[in-house]
């Protein structure tokens, strides 16, 4: 390729005909990284997410030859950490570990943003699923999700279905599984995940569906009975369980994490991203450590990961809208 269709190219994907600008040709060429990059975690330490993606920045540390530090910005729903990194430069260096949130959930349960979610990002990858799982008490007399829709029916009202707290991924998946099944059953918020657990195993509410990680204890001990899966198809965390959507086709309600950049990173910066990322996904050890707190390893395009984002938004809108659900 001689240099002027070369300098053409770059100038026609930055829309300046005639300009060539310092350094523009070194940001989208092969030498990125060429220093410290850094994650942007939306949470407080010590969670799942901040886990993973101090798992994924230690991995791509090692393939990108460059440092990569994981930042901590918890605050507003995720909203806090995804802003940043919004407003940060569209170079790369500055990416989100994305969770329903930002771009899914928080359109649809805020009255507003301060980013518009639909074009403030770059989507990089699809990082993971976490499924979750259907557990009842089991004094309830319900062995399957057919008979538990049946005994809703039945009762109507009666039934009590726990969450981490309103508009959380537990309290949106019970407000599905009233939506999609038809039935009145009752929400009972808790201020976490650990609170709505011991007040399921106390009997005091009849259902909970919640990270597959936080029951495998409890179902293995008896205290807890798992009826399904949340996933599409079978998770081969659990293969012996069934998904909710058998009975109800079509639910879907397992959380999706993703990375993205600041819209306008340059497609190569974005693509070594992903091509690295993907690889890390496939390793097999990295793999067996996902398994084993709970998560399923996705990987795929950029394009893959826009349409997830986009259909979960949708998915997601109807729910919260049915539900009128508010934050609090």
């Amino acid at each position: 390729m001689t240099e002027l269709p070369r300098r053409g190219l770059l100038l026609a994907g930055l829309g300046l005909p005639g300009l060539v600008l310092p350094g523009v040709a070194r940001a989208q060429g092969s030498d990125f990284p060429n220093r410290p990059l850094k994650m942007v975690v939306p949470f407080a330490p010590g969670g799942a997410a901040d886990q993973v993606g101090r798992m994924l920045a230690e991995a791509l540390t090692h393939r990108l030859g460059q440092t990569m530090i994981v930042e901590n910005r918890p605050g507003a729903g995720a909203t806090l950490g995804a802003d940043i990194v919004a407003r940060s430069p569209a170079d790369g260096y500055t990416i989100l570990y994305g969770t329903p949130g930002p771009q899914i959930i928080n359109p649809s349960l805020m009255k507003s943003l301060p980013y518009d979610p639909a074009t403030a990002f770059a989507p990089i990858i699809s990082l993971l699923r976490a499924p979750n799982l259907l557990v009842v008490h089991p004094s309830l007399p319900a062995r399957s999700v057919a008979e538990l829709v049946a005994l809703a029916k039945s009762k109507p009202g009666e039934l009590t279905f726990g969450s981490s707290g309103i508009g959380a991924s537990s309290h949106l998946a019970g407000e599905m599984l009233k939506h999609m099944a038809g039935v009145d059953m009752t929400h009972v918020p808790f201020r976490g995940s650990g609170p709505a657990i011991q007040e399921l195993l106390a009997g005091r509410i009849s259902l909970l569906i919640d990270s597959l990680s936080l029951y495998s204890e409890h179902i293995k001990a008896g205290t807890l009975r798992a009826l399904a899966v949340s996933t599409p198809g079978r998770s081969f965390l659990m293969p012996e369980l069934p998904t909710i959507a058998e009975t109800l086709p079509g639910f879907d309600a397992s959380a999706f994490n993703y990375l993205a950049a600041p819209a306008g990173t340059p497609a190569a910066v974005v693509a070594r991203l992903n091509r690295e990322t993907n690889a890390v996904l496939a390793d097999d050890a990295f793999k067996r450590r996902m398994a084993a707190i709970g998560l399923e390893a996705i990987g795929g395009t950029p394009e893959d990961c826009a349409q997830v984002i986009g259909t979960e938004r949708a998915r997601w809108r109807q729910v919260i809208t049915a539900a009128n659900i508010r934050p609090e």
